[in-house]
């Protein structure tokens, strides 16, 4: 009499694994509606309402997602796919939750149909080891050292943001800012830190045609005594300090009990002598700016400016950073340890301007620098907001093409040709995960389709059209232009992306397509709010009408 029961447990818990499924399926696909149409460059624009009651205008998928509050598991893992894709690569946030998505939505048919989800999976990975291997096929080589080519692929990848109509200005100071903190690694490979090395400072205010790339650095300070100490040097000898330049305070309360009234001059006097020692040992070195991370008392300052030296204080770390690698100074942490070789000498020009209502430290004209500034202007605090993060898109895309210099297709061309030659693949594929497979491959188009859904052209008609042209893996470099919404190739338009980018979507969309499919139940660690007295409360498992009725976006 057992054996009925046993097959209606097993069924009932397909049956809440199909439902869990389910909801993790309309979720994900409610995360990439939302963004669907910020994909190509004739895209809408979202306006998002911050925590702080700001107001951000963009299309960048990240930038939207970031400020979502979403209840839903399977729609908080869909956004941080888009956070990991910005990591990693900097651009294509749109377009891994989009092909994520539409990998999703096509296993829902055969999740109804009680294909088991791991072989679903399998089948999703065969397909991206074989879109990988379409990719490596069709990428094409460029120099990086011909500008020209870099100038013309950096264009194309952010030619869908807004700042596209501004022409080559963002892609210039892109390319200016990568190429001159670039490091040789040796054996052909260089290593470009975007975050550690570029900093952008944002000045509202001028013309966005004023931003510009700095050969160094610059900072929001000014020099510690302005009416005493030069606010303009020329080739400046640099001494970068992480240690106070005044007497140490206690460590907590510290009480000293004097008797005479001598002792409490002895005890001034050896505050003095200790701040004059620190000074003549940094003096010795005849510098002309000493820059601090910490405080810098009255009497340094005094010693300092009695010298001509000028001094700036309590500035930041990531700063100090920049400005021994702009410089070729060495960050000191105490003024005795202090060499000849640790002196800055690579500056051309330390210079305080005012802009607006603050100071500004400039220190330029660098002989060999490995960091730099990027000076964003413009009229208002909003626009250079959504530059910035045009310019991050940029950086990333000139990063990728230094590390790896490969370039794909655009325009949907590249899922395309990975659509069409995995079509022709299944064919081959023996057994149940052919039919997966092939929906893998049909769940590539979505790209192409969305971006002639934003063009405002005949989806049906476009697709069709491209789908011929694609239906025996040729003409790999046919796609849409996105502004016009007209079948074209790919490489008279000049409608690049990195290789990299590529690659790095698929990973991420495939990969987090298998991950949700694994999941059959969603067990809830929270714990309620319990009545006074009674126990710990028990993590619950949600039932599938739970999954269902939650509430998956906010209002």
């Amino acid at each position: 009499m057992q054996a009925p029961v046993l097959v209606l447990s097993d069924s009932l818990k397909r049956e809440s694994g199909r439902k869990v499924h389910h909801g993790n399926i309309q979720a994900s696909k409610a995360v990439a509606d939302i963004i669907r149409t910020t994909l190509g460059p004739r895209s809408m624009l979202k306006m998002l309402l911050d925590a702080g009651g700001g107001i951000v205008v963009t299309n960048d998928g990240n930038a939207i997602l970031r400020e979502l509050d979403v209840a839903h598991p399977a729609a908080k893992s869909m956004i941080e796919l888009s956070r990991t894709q910005d990591e990693e690569v900097g651009d294509g946030t749109t377009s891994v939750i989009v092909l994520a998505g539409e990998m999703l939505h096509v296993a829902e048919a055969f999740i109804e149909k009680n294909y088991h989800p791991t072989v679903i999976c399998r089948a999703y990975i065969k397909a991206l080891e074989d879109s990988i291997a379409v990719l490596d096929k069709i990428a094409m080589s460029i120099d990086i050292n011909d500008r020209s080519s870099v100038l013309g692929l950096v264009k194309s990848c952010i030619g869908t943001k807004f700042t596209s109509q501004f022409g080559d200005l963002i892609a210039d100071l892109a390319i200016d800012a990568t190429t001159t903190v670039g490091v040789d690694l040796g054996q052909g490979l260089r290593e470009v830190d975007i975050k550690k090395y570029i900093k952008i400072e944002k000045v509202p205010g001028g013309q966005f045609e004023d931003s510009e790339v700095l050969k160094g650095v610059m900072f929001n300070k000014d020099v510690v005594a302005p009416g005493k100490m030069k606010r303009k040097i020329v080739n400046p000898r640099i001494i970068l300090l992480d240690c106070p330049l005044e007497y140490k305070k206690g460590e907590n309360q510290t009480n000293a009990e004097l008797v005479r009234e001598e002792d409490w001059e002895v005890l001034l006097k050896l505050e003095e002598e200790y701040i004059e020692n620190i000074c003549v040992q940094i003096l010795k070195f005849k510098p002309d700016l000493v820059i601090t991370e910490k405080g810098l008392s009255d009497l340094a300052c005094h010693y300092f400016s009695k010298a001509g030296v000028s001094a700036i204080r309590r500035l930041r770390k990531t700063d100090n950073n920049r400005i021994a690698k702009a410089c070729g100074a060495v960050i000191v942490n105490r003024p005795d340890e202090l060499q000849e070789s640790d002196i800055g000498t690579g500056a051309g020009l330390f210079e305080v301007k005012k802009i607006g209502d603050d100071f500004f430290s400039f220190i330029v004209e660098c002989k060999e620098p490995k960091a730099c500034t990027v000076l964003l202007r413009g009229p208002s605090k909003d626009f250079i907001n959504e530059v910035e993060r045009n310019l991050q898109d940029a950086m990333s895309v000139a990063r990728n093409i230094i590390k790896n210099p490969k370039l794909v297709p655009g325009g949907g061309a590249t899922e395309l040709t990975v659509s069409a030659t995995l079509k022709q693949k299944s064919a081959t594929i023996e057994g149940i995960e052919k039919w997966p497979y092939e929906a893998a491959a049909i769940a590539f188009e979505a790209i192409p389709r969305t971006l002639a859904q934003n063009c405002g052209v005949n989806v049906i008609r476009t697709m069709t059209a491209l789908q011929g042209k694609h239906a025996n893996g040729e003409n790999a470099w046919t796609g849409i232009d996105g502004n016009s919404g007209l079948i074209a190739d790919m490489k008279e338009c000049k409608i690049w992306d990195s290789y990299n980018v590529k690659a790095q979507t698929f990973k991420t969309a495939i990969e987090a397509a298998c991950m949700l499919l694994r999941i059959d139940d969603i067990v809830s660690g929270i714990k309620k709010k319990q009545a006074t007295g009674s126990g710990p409360s028990k993590p619950t498992i949600e039932t599938e009408g739970d999954a269902d009725n939650e509430q998956i976006l906010p209002d």
